[in-house]
C-alpha cells in the first residue's frame, strides 16, 4: 500500500477567518423593524381602517422610509394575514385553556365562535377585508386567507369529532362536512355585521341561533 503523503495545515488566508463570524446584529434589528411594521399597521388599521392606510403610512409610522419598508413585506394585506393568523391562534389557545370537553358538543362549538369573536370584534375591519379577500383566489394572500379558514374549519371538525365519540352526535353525520357549514353560517353573519348591517350583538345571536339549528336539523322525521 502507498502512504499518503503528509500534509501541513494551512494558516487561513489573510483577511479570511477561519470561523463564521457571529450574527453582527442584524437578525436582531431585523426582527424589532418587522415588530415595529406590525404595531404601526395594528393601529392604522384600528384609526384609519384598512382601505385608508397605505404601506407608506404604516412605514412613516415605524420610523422607516418607503424603501426600508419593502425589504420587510410587500404589501398591507400581507400584514393582514399576520394578524389574522395570531388572532386564530390565540382565540383557540383561549379555547382550549377554558374547555370542558365532557360538555355537549353544541356548548362546545358555541363556546368556540363566541371566544373567536370575541377577539374579532376588537377590529371588525379585519373581518370585512379576509373575507373580501377570498373572491380573488389566484392572489397569494387570498390562499393565505383560504388556508386559515381550512384550518379553522378543521379545528371544529375537532370538536365535531370529539361529539360523536362521546355519541351526543350522528354516528353517519360527516365531521368536516358540518365543520364547513358551521364555518360559513358563522362567516355570513360576520359579514353582515362587518358591514354594519347588523349590531355586533346581533351577530352573535345570530352564529348561536345558525349553530342550534344545525344541530337541530331542518327536516321533518320522516319516521312519523
Amino acid at each position: 500500500m502507498f502512504a499518503l503523503p503528509q500534509t501541513t495545515p494551512q494558516p487561513p488566508s489573510p483577511g479570511r477567518p477561519s470561523v463564521l463570524r457571529p450574527d453582527d446584529g442584524r437578525l436582531e434589528r431585523g426582527r424589532r423593524s418587522r415588530e415595529r411594521i406590525r404595531e404601526a399597521a395594528r393601529a392604522l388599521f384600528r384609526e384609519r381602517g384598512f382601505d385608508g392606510t397605505t404601506l407608506r403610512a404604516i412605514g412613516a409610522r415605524a420610523g422607516m422610509g418607503a424603501s426600508s419598508i419593502y425589504r420587510h413585506v410587500r404589501s398591507k394585506e400581507e400584514l393582514l394575514v399576520q394578524e389574522l393568523a395570531e388572532l386564530q391562534e390565540e382565540a383557540w389557545n383561549r379555547f382550549r385553556l377554558h374547555d370542558d370537553r365532557e360538555a355537549p358538543t353544541r356548548a362546545r362549538v358555541r363556546r368556540f365562535f363566541q371566544t373567536q369573536h370575541d377577539l374579532l370584534a376588537e377590529v371588525p375591519d379585519l373581518t370585512v377585508i379576509a373575507l373580501r379577500a377570498t373572491t380573488y383566489p389566484h392572489a397569494r394572500v387570498a390562499r393565505r386567507v383560504l388556508a386559515l379558514n381550512e384550518r379553522t374549519i378543521g379545528l371544529l371538525a375537532e370538536i365535531l369529532q370529539g361529539g360523536r365519540v362521546r355519541r351526543d352526535l350522528g354516528g353517519d353525520v360527516d365531521v368536516l362536512v358540518a365543520a364547513r357549514a358551521l364555518f360559513h353560517v358563522a362567516s355570513g353573519a360576520r359579514l353582515s355585521w362587518a358591514n354594519g348591517l347588523v349590531t355586533e350583538v346581533g351577530c352573535r345571536s345570530d352564529i348561536d341561533a345558525s349553530v342550534d339549528l344545525l344541530f337541530r336539523g331542518i327536516g321533518a322525521d320522516e319516521t312519523r
